[in-house]
């Protein structure tokens, strides 16, 4: 009995048996340096959901905002709710281009309009570029009812079906949509969140790089909790995972190629189409003007993250979440908990950024600031915690997976005087008893970055304090 209470008193002080941590990170992040303006710029009509169901009372559930393709001036924000808005660097009154529940094409989000809708857009590099294969193409990710001849998991689509789906506008310097569309990719979903999200084209690649005309699909693990299928740890379907795809290079009787560089290409046992893996919720991502893609990805209950694309990574979920060890990874019978950090054995590819839930709830889009109105902020990544609205940075001139970044948080002024983002707009959360903003970023095509609320329909702009 003494022999057991010294081994407990040896495990307790070595720390050598791993246990579910309350506080993952006890440090707190600390208020930046850097303070920034916030004016209002403009705002979208209200909205509706189409269903009361499972759902909040958003004003306009905006969610991007980015140029209309690599044109200047022109900026297009979309609603989830299947509304593609168009505005302009002078901040016109917004108007509707693409309205997805008024063109044939399948869209529904009633079952959970919070997570399911129109959740991206990408413009192909040659949109605006006569006689080329890109020209006036555009592509949205939406959900649909489930039913169709799915790509992947049209067996295990109880829920709905993700779609990726081209657009081909006649004239695209049109202020409202004309042209035609066709269905390039569609993916069963088991439950109706963790769906598609961010689809983009690397805003970096030269023509006649292998990045060049390939677009990037971000998918979460497909829903509920914990990933009860494992997707995550899975090549061979495409849930937790960013594909690549070539959307104008199809084979004949396919609707894409698949880019010859992709890491599983030659796996028979992987989908072509993966690029990277073991992603939870990778709603958004982007890329500096080094080529580097950061991917804000959502955790389960604790640990939020930034991660640099690699292709071929695995991310670790669902046997990590951030750089923590999940219950899936040691047996435990506590899900939704974390345990001691575990060391890595090289299988995972570790966040450069992580804050855990004392200190936000979700993260949200971020970007690199490579813009010229607020010196102080450039090379920095800003993202959100689109739950709580605080915005944070870190800065990227060093960075490597698994060396972790200091987060700041970026303090705001609004008319001269400092406030969160949750004194000025917030609502009703469906999740918890409590309220949230539902906070976004969007950038335009001079690398200024704006802040998108659907608690109030607002798209305000970071700008310089004045002096």
């Amino acid at each position: 009995m003494q022999a057991l209470l010294l081994l407990a008193a040896l495990i307790s002080s070595t720390g050598a048996v791993d246990r579910e941590l309350s506080d993952p990170i006890p440090a707190k992040i600390q208020r930046g340096d850097i303070v920034v303006g916030v004016v209002d710029y403009v705002r979208v009509p209200k909205s509706q959901d189409s269903s009361d169901q499972y759902t909040n009372n958003a004003y306009a559930r905006i969610q991007y905002l980015m140029p209309l393709g690599n044109t200047f001036g022109a900026l297009i924000i979309n609603d989830t709710r299947g509304i593609l808005y168009r505005t302009d660097d002078r901040a016109s009154e917004p108007l509707v281009y693409l309205d997805l529940r008024e063109q044939d094409v399948g869209f529904y989000d009633a079952l959970f309009p919070n997570e399911m809708g129109l959740a991206g857009m990408a413009f192909h590099p040659e949109f605006t570029a006569v006689g080329k294969p890109g020209f006036g193409k555009f592509y949205t990710a939406y959900s649909t009812k489930a039913g169709g001849l799915a790509n992947y998991l049209a067996d295990d689509a109880a829920s709905h079906n993700s779609v990726v789906r081209e657009w081909t506008a006649y004239n695209p310097r049109g202020r409202v949509f004309q042209g035609t569309s066709r269905e390039i990719m569609r993916i069963g979903q088991f439950a109706p969140n963790h769906n598609i999200g961010t689809i983009a084209f690397n805003p970096t690649a030269e023509i006649g790089s292998t990045d060049y005309g390939v677009l990037y699909i971000g998918l979460g693990d497909g829903g509920v909790a914990n990933d009860p299928k494992n997707y995550g740890q899975q090549t061979s379907e495409p849930l937790s995972s960013i594909l690549r795809i070539r959307p104008l290079d199809a084979p004949k009787g396919q609707t894409y190629g698949i880019p010859l560089d992709n890491p599983f290409l030659n796996d028979t046992q992987a989908a072509p189409e993966v690029w990277a893996y073991g992603l939870r919720n990778p709603q958004h991502y982007s890329w500096d003007s080094r080529g580097r893609m950061f991917i804000s990805d959502i955790g389960q209950n604790h640990i939020e993250e930034v991660n640099l694309g690699q292709a071929g990574g695995n991310y670790g979920w669902r046997l990590r979440e951030g750089s923590f060890a999940t219950a899936m990874a040691n047996g435990s019978d506590a899900l939704g908990a974390v345990f001691n950090q575990p060391k890595n054995d090289g299988r995972f590819v570790e966040p450069i950024a992580q804050y855990d839930h004392d200190e936000g709830k979700a993260i949200g889009g971020g970007f690199v600031y490579e813009g010229s109105a607020i010196p102080e902020l450039h090379g920095k990544f800003v993202f959100s915690d689109l739950v709580t609205g605080r915005l944070f940075y870190i800065d990227v001139a060093q960075l490597m997976p698994g060396k972790f970044s200091e987060i700041r948080e970026l303090r705001l002024q609004f008319g001269g005087q400092e406030r969160a983002l949750i004194d000025i707009t917030n609502f009703a959360n469906s999740y918890e008893a409590d309220v949230r903003v539902d906070l976004r970023l969007g950038i335009d095509a001079l690398g200024e970055i704006y802040l998108l609320t659907k608690s109030d329909g607002w798209v305000r702009k970071l700008v310089a304090l004045v002096k």
